[in-house]
C-alpha cells in the first residue's frame, strides 16, 4: 500500500466520520448514512491493499 493511498484512505474515513456526527448532529439520518458508507468504503479499500501488501 502506498503512502498516497494510506493518505487517500485516511482522509476518506475522517470525512465520513465527520458526516456521521454532524448527521447525529442535525438529526439528518441521510447524511448520517452517507458517512458510514464512507467509513465501510475506506476499510474496504484497506483490507483490499492490506491483502496486496500481504502476498508480496
Amino acid at each position: 500500500m502506498g503512502l498516497d493511498d494510506k493518505i487517500k484512505n485516511a482522509a476518506e474515513d475522517i470525512a465520513g466520520k465527520a458526516k456521521e456526527a454532524a448527521g447525529k448532529l442535525t438529526g439528518n439520518e441521510k447524511l448520517e448514512a452517507e458517512g458510514k458508507a464512507e467509513q465501510a468504503k475506506s476499510d474496504v479499500k484497506k483490507a483490499g491493499e492490506n491483502v496486496k501488501d500481504a502476498l508480496k
